[in-house]
């Protein structure tokens, strides 16, 4: 079979791995359809890494795919062969202190497919065909697109950053920085009840996205610099934020205009930053990050799987796989791409 490996920065290959090995007991082999290039594999893509997490030997690429059974093991009772379904690609132990205490995205073991977090790595799921654990698939219905089944991942991400947040009914929030992690948190917001989402971004093109998605006003702040002054009018007036560009510049910004007793999920990624103690002192404001998911993810299958969600906006290109480095390049241009999936149904 054919597999996507990162080997250095901007070295990425189509290479031949060995076949999927036949179910054991409580495994099934599953067939590839669907992946999305996740920000987390441009990381590695451009820069072999993120923050401390650095490749040390090649690595299979790629954590958002659905596919389709092709084998079962002994033991399996909930799926059948030639059933869809999507791959959940987290790994928890299921025995540290925190999967007992019900914080399983916070594993002190934690497999997570496609990542260089542990070493050896744990090799990813861009690859043809794959057989993991039974419990990591959730069956779908056979009318399911599996490009938007591969989009349970991501989805899964912001319904977490959400829930962090508690009711959402009747609020004003803001979201800041609209890649596809701040664009499906507009989505699971106006989901939860959100009265009025603003959404920023320095593109026009994401922008519109999250208008698509549930946002009722994009501001660009390239263009409009000044746009969210009168926000922080009466000591501001957003009842949560969530931060998912990892921008210093736009989490203080956040603070500006955030309601005093407000609340501000971190979602985006960054390094070292600058902080105003003194504002989030002063206006008393409840901050916490948000990181991956839990139970989430069947949650995020079901409402593709319902069709109660409209990811149409959100997948802007489905490549062929042995185009992958096409496709990455793609996945680089925020003006001109949301989420890039490779299709690993023809060649």
């Amino acid at each position: 079979m054919q597999t996507i490996v990162i080997h250095s920065p901007g070295d990425l290959r189509v290479e031949e791995h060995q076949e999927a090995h036949p179910p054991g007991s409580g495994e099934a082999k599953i067939t590839i359809s669907k992946g999305g290039i996740c920000g987390s594999d441009l990381h590695y893509f451009h820069n072999g890494g993120f923050g401390a997490v650095r490749l040390q030997e090649p690595m299979v690429l790629g954590h958002e795919v659905a596919g389709v059974v092709a084998e079962l093991g002994i033991g399996v009772s909930h799926l059948k062969v030639g059933d869809k379904v999507a791959v959940n690609p987290s790994m928890p132990c299921g025995k540290c202190q925190y999967c007992q205490n019900g914080q399983r995205n916070q594993c002190e073991d934690m497999r997570f497919f496609g990542s260089a977090m542990r070493f050896p790595h744990q090799q990813g799921l861009f690859r043809q065909n794959v057989t993991i654990p039974a419990q990591q698939l959730y069956p779908l219905q056979p009318d399911t697109d599996l490009t938007y089944a591969a989009c349970a991942e991501p989805l899964a991400v912001c319904l977490h950053a959400v829930r962090q947040a508690g009711s959402l009914v009747g609020s004003n929030v803001l979201v800041s920085g609209c890649g596809p992690i701040g664009c499906l948190t507009v989505l699971s917001a106006a989901r939860a009840g959100a009265q009025y989402i603003t959404a920023t971004d320095l593109s026009d093109a994401p922008l519109a996205i999250a208008a698509q998605l549930g946002a009722h006003r994009s501001v660009n702040l390239n263009s409009q610099p000044d746009a969210l002054t009168s926000l922080a009018h009466g000591k501001g007036s957003q009842d949560v934020i969530f931060e998912c560009s990892g921008s210093p510049k736009a989490l203080a910004s956040a603070l500006e205009i955030i309601k005093p007793g407000g609340i501000i999920i971190l979602v985006g990624l960054g390094g070292e930053i600058p902080f105003p103690l003194n504002l989030a002192v002063a206006k008393e404001v409840k901050m916490m990050g948000s990181f991956r998911f839990d139970e989430e993810f069947s949650q995020a299958a079901d409402l593709i799987d319902r069709k109660v969600v409209d990811l149409k906006p959100f997948v802007s290109s489905v490549i062929p796989f042995g185009e992958a480095k096409s496709a990455f390049d793609l996945a680089s241009l925020r003006e001109k791409s949301m989420k890039v999936q490779l299709d690993f149904d023809g060649k």
